[in-house]
């Protein structure tokens, strides 16, 4: 479950994404630089093989560890792409390519918005769209749909079996994981999948949201959002099977359902130049948004390697896991204690970005500074994660996820 939204203005493209998969499932940054492809190259997607291009384009990825493809991606050309599972009335093939391979194979050979979107329906028709979309659930396959910008335009594509539709995107727009565009989607949509994936609560929202977003603040402000708050916590509303999937920023804690921020991205897409930021870690609410640049690879220590479903205690990834766990066990108490801090060092980044590398060693700190302080309030005061905004079902769901993915959270 995932969500994407869009802003067109005169003088730049917003954009902004939250990719929702397993909370276990680590999500990494991937630089791949311009290059040229001998005649008959092949390249190794997901589940297949397919020809390659003479030329693809530098690119960065967020993409899940075990995949080839990407949830969301730019290029040396502003070419900026999310993506979306949608649920249609029709069987999805068990080969094919994922809409995360289509998204990534589109970044590395366009070089316009417009390209992009040829280039995905050209690949469809060539070798269709499918495939297994999770790595412990190989029965989980969906069809995707997709919100293409660049510096000047954006679009709308929507997938359903052999079926697709393109909106040009004017001011504001968000997707989810449900049909969009009116007439496509009265004809193709699966009714129960896609109310169960709460898509129409979350995209009412974001575009709500996007409607009046000015600036990069206001994009991480909208990815940030939780949603309807709960009547009896006041906090998240936590569904049995489905957990938190009310709100954009999105969060596991239901049986059925097992969803999860676990990558968050925002852009300003101009001629004169492309500001990108990530947060490289799940939860935004939690997160750090920290510059990154598609020509400016940075060294594995200041990322690490991330496991997928194994923490460890190195990784930026899982780092931060243990720290949004721990928090989100009280967010009305713990938030306070770092959530202004970091507020002021976005907006300061925003305004003056600094290079990469530095962004993510100050980073590093105030992760350990903000890790630090959560716990040691714990620690003092050990009733307060009693006092919880989680159900019962969701400090069940959380307890059982820590010890399969043998993470140690303070207090347990």
């Amino acid at each position: 479950m995932c969500d994407t939204l869009v802003v067109v203005r005169p003088d730049c493209v917003l954009f902004a994404k939250n990719s929702d998969r397993p909370p276990s499932e680590a999500q990494i940054l991937d630089w791949h630089a311009a290059s040229e492809h001998p005649p008959g190259s092949m390249v190794s997607v997901t589940h297949l093989r397919i020809p390659q291009v003479r030329r693809t384009h530098a690119v960065l990825l967020s993409r899940p560890s075990w995949m080839w493809g990407a949830e969301m991606a730019t290029n040396e050309h502003g070419v900026t792409i999310g993506n979306e599972a949608v649920f249609s009335r029709y069987a999805v093939p068990k080969e094919g390519l994922t809409g995360m391979d289509l998204l990534r194979l589109a970044v590395e050979r366009a070089d316009t918005a417009e390209r992009a979107v040829s280039v995905i329906l050209d690949l469809i028709g060539e070798f269709g769209q499918g495939g297994s979309c999770d790595l412990h659930r190989p029965s989980l396959r969906y069809f995707s749909s997709f919100l293409v910008a660049d510096r000047h335009r954006a679009f709308v594509l929507e997938t359903a079996g052999p079926h697709h539709a393109i909106e040009e995107v004017r001011g504001a727009r968000s997707i989810s994981n449900g049909l969009t565009i009116p007439d496509f989607a009265f004809r193709h949509r699966d009714l129960v999948k896609t109310w169960a994936s709460r898509c129409r609560v979350r995209r009412a929202r974001t575009e709500r949201r996007a409607e009046i977003a000015f600036d990069l603040e206001d994009l991480a402000r909208a990815l940030r959002d939780h949603g309807p708050v709960s009547e009896q916590t006041g906090s998240i509303d936590y569904h049995p099977l489905l957990g938190g999937m009310t709100g954009p920023c999105m969060h596991a804690g239901g049986f059925a359902v097992d969803s999860q921020t676990t990558a968050s991205w925002i852009a300003r897409l101009a001629p004169t130049s492309d500001l990108h930021f990530v947060t490289a870690t799940s939860a935004p609410c939690t997160g750090l948004f920290k510059p990154v640049s598609v020509h400016l690879p940075l060294p594995n220590t200041l990322l690490g390697t991330p496991k997928h479903g194994r923490a460890d205690s190195t990784s930026l990834f899982w780092r931060h896991e243990r720290f949004q766990r721990t928090v989100m066990r009280n967010p009305a108490r713990f938030f306070p204690l770092f959530e202004a801090q970091r507020n002021e060092k976005e907006r300061a980044w925003f305004a003056s970005p600094p290079a990469s590398p530095e962004a993510f060693q100050e980073a590093h700190g105030l992760l350990d500074q903000w890790t630090h302080l959560v716990e040691q309030d714990l620690h003092s005061q050990p009733d307060v994660v009693a006092a919880a905004a989680y159900p019962l079902w969701t400090r069940l769901f959380w307890k059982l996820q820590n010890r399969k993915d043998h993470l140690l959270c303070v207090g347990e």
